[in-house]
């Protein structure tokens, strides 16, 4: 089940790495196993914290949970991947409230184990499948606006259809995670995962930065020089925007919120391109020869 990791440590979502610390601490003390022996419900609320500390403390999972919400963030991350790659036996050594290799004891192995044939509470667990591995191709606007899809997987000798539900904001290289839905295990154990890396396609009309968007849109060369008001498209229909007079060529302009959605969301920003007409009427080179004589 999906966790509020910033209400399990009781801090705010601006919580300072400083307050994540003492929050994790203060907990951590409190439940920790050494001072609650034989109590099941402390041993669990303690390993709750410690995955919601490994998550926050890290700049780079903060981010994904932040963007992409409880749901969104373990449909990325199993535990296995929360832990992979940290000695959390350091960490309980750093705020002082370690014991020989009270990862192992708690969890079934060190920073990031979680495989099959680890021991988990003293019991040997039947080994596991191994993860499949796909790649999905998505719409630019699905990844951006979120939805489902499905995808027929061959398992078993047989083709199953499996939909996935596409986070809103999921970029190209992520992975969305379908568990259950990997190769069988080779000794009655549970199946693997299925992973699935997101490869996004392009759009004609809209470009992404991280969680803002941004469009090209034309504006007549009076226009910019005089003030003007024009269409910009977004992915929620055209906005009306008016541009000041002396609006130059490569200005960008931006409305807010209309980018990316997460928490935070991104911007829209239009980009002007003044355009430069090919041909001229007779009259419209009179008038621009004028000017020109004005020095302009």
């Amino acid at each position: 089940m999906a966790k509020d990791y910033y209400a399990v440590l009781g801090i705010e979502k601006t919580a300072t790495t400083d307050a994540i610390k003492k929050a994790y601490r203060k907990l951590a003390v409190k439940y920790h196993p050494d001072k609650n022996p034989g109590d099941k419900a402390a041993e669990e609320r303690f390993k709750e914290i410690t995955e919601a500390y490994t998550v926050l403390s890290d700049a780079d999972k903060r981010r994904q949970y932040d963007q992409f919400g409880e749901a969104g963030f373990h449909q990325r991350f199993s535990q296995e991947d929360i832990f992979r790659n940290v000695d959390l036996n350091d960490i309980f050594r750093e705020f002082g409230i370690g014991g020989d290799d009270l990862f192992s004891q708690l969890f079934g192995g060190r920073g990031g184990g979680f495989r099959g044939g680890a021991f988990h509470g003293g019991r040997r667990q039947p080994l596991r499948g191994q993860d499949l591995l796909l790649r999905l191709v998505i719409p630019f606007r699905q990844a951006i606006l979120g939805g489902e899809r499905q995808i027929d997987l061959t398992r078993h000798g047989h083709v199953e259809p499996i939909k996935v539900r596409i986070p809103p904001g999921v970029e190209n290289g992520q992975k969305l995670r379908v568990a259950g839905k990997g190769a069988p295990s080779p000794a009655n154990g549970p199946s693997g995962d299925l992973l699935l890396e997101i490869e996004v396609g392009t759009d004609p009309v809209f470009a992404r930065d991280g969680q803002d968007l941004t469009v090209t849109v034309a504006v007549p060369f009076t226009g910019a020089c005089l003030g003007t008001s024009i269409d910009v498209p977004t992915l929620e229909g055209e906005k009306r925007v008016k541009l000041k007079p002396g609006t130059r060529s490569g200005s960008r302009i931006r409305l807010k919120g209309f980018g990316v959605p997460g928490n935070p969301g991104g911007d829209l920003y239009a980009i002007v391109e003044v355009a430069v007409p090919a041909e001229l009427t007779t009259e419209q080179q009179k008038l621009l020869e004028k000017l020109r004589d004005t020095g302009m």
